[in-house]
């Protein structure tokens, strides 16, 4: 009888594998492999992930500080030798540390395939020197121990091609991680629209820049506050609607009131129906200071929604000004772009038929074909 094949999935949180790699999962069971998942759990008990056979949670924790994530190695190691996986992807900054070293010996005793999907360098252009001090030595050292790296942006495939050719044979470049193009295409009555609006504090005639994202530091939802000061003192129409979940204990919430735009600035915390949200809005807007490749943009585009988002890695990658959107550097910037969208619907209505159609490169079906052909390609 013929020996079922097994891959393993790490990461350091069990809700990365569920949000973005549940396809691929899925396009392991297809090939008939028995497919298993190892991380931190953070999942509610009702949650599970779906395509997965055998979950082990692991001791992995986000700092690479932690002592904890030594017993993580431990634990993965003797996972491996019980299992002898033939394939094993690694995701998250710790998930693909732990995981690579576990699995260093397991690749020759076991011909174990290990492939890393970095989601972005945190050595990046103009990345802090603490960050080149801290994790480039680690991902030179741990690219000799990957089989397959992929990249999720340009910036990054060029880099890992430059500084880790010799250790890593095989580097590839995969646009993210794929978006339900589907899920966007929502079909909303002006009467649910209103309805949406009025349950959020806007009106019918509102103008609504939405950013789906955690409120954090790298997110940098200021620059955001800064915009919708000079915004509202040129109109009071223009809203913004923040759904994501708090990081910073409310720290930009009480930065919007000392400004006094509490009535123009709505933080609606975790929310299932960003679908929806980003139907009633007019402008979707980014002000992160890093991306890997950003999610909430290709949303966007699927949805067919302009984009004006402040330069960084991963951003550049998607937006193309004037044709899907604008990428700026400064507030007064982004403000013109905003309030040109706002009173010129023509523009507005160009970028979003554009952005429709180019989101299906995106797409969960195309990154799959991809991704099909790293796992399972000659």
């Amino acid at each position: 009888m013929k020996k079922q094949k097994k891959v393993l999935f790490v990461a350091t949180v069990a809700s990365h594998i569920r949000r973005f790699h549940t396809p691929y999962l899925k396009l392991f069971k297809e090939k008939e492999y028995k497919t298993y998942v190892a991380s931190g759990w953070n999942l509610s008990d009702d949650e599970k992930i779906d395509y997965c056979d055998n979950y082990t949670e692991i001791s992995v924790q986000r700092s690479p500080y932690s002592f904890k994530n030594l017993k993580a190695i431990r634990e993965l190691k003797d996972l491996i030798d019980a299992e002898k996986f033939d394939m094993i992807h690694c995701h998250t900054p710790m998930g693909a540390v732990v995981a690579r070293l576990a699995a260093k010996k397991a690749r020759k005793k076991y011909g174990t395939r290990v492939i890393y999907t970095a989601h972005g360098f945190h050595f990046y252009n103009g990345a802090p020197k603490k960050n080149w001090v801290l994790f480039y030595p680690v991902e030179w050292y741990l690219a000799k121990y990957t089989d397959t790296l992929i990249t999720i942006n340009q910036e990054d495939y060029k880099r890992a091609r430059e500084k880790f050719e010799k250790r890593c044979k095989d580097i590839r470049y995969v646009p993210g991680v794929g978006i339900d193009v589907e899920k966007f295409n929502v079909k909303i009555t002006k009467a649910q629209k209103k309805e949406l609006r009025s349950s959020l504090g806007l009106k019918e005639d509102d103008f609504v820049l939405i950013f789906p994202a955690r409120l954090d530091r790298n997110k940098n939802q200021r620059f955001l506050i800064d915009v919708m000061g000079e915004l509202v003192s040129k109109d009071s129409d223009i809203h913004l609607v923040l759904p994501g979940p708090d990081e910073l204990n409310g720290y930009y919430q009480k930065l919007t009131e000392e400004k006094g735009l509490q009535k123009n600035i709505h933080f609606l915390d975790i929310r299932n129906d960003i679908p929806e949200l980003m139907a009633i809005s007019n402008v979707a807007v980014s002000s992160s200071l890093r991306e890997g490749l950003p999610v909430n943009i290709m949303e966007a585009f699927a949805a067919g929604k302009p984009v004006v988002a402040l330069s960084c890695r991963g951003v550049d990658d998607l937006v193309e000004n004037g044709k899907k959107g604008y990428v700026i550097s400064s507030v007064s910037e982004m403000v013109d772009r905003i309030l040109l969208l706002k009173n010129n619907r023509k523009i507005s209505r160009e970028i979003m038929a554009n952005n429709k159609e180019k989101a299906k490169k995106y797409s969960i079906d195309s990154t799959v074909d991809k991704m099909n052909d790293v796992y399972f390609g000659a």
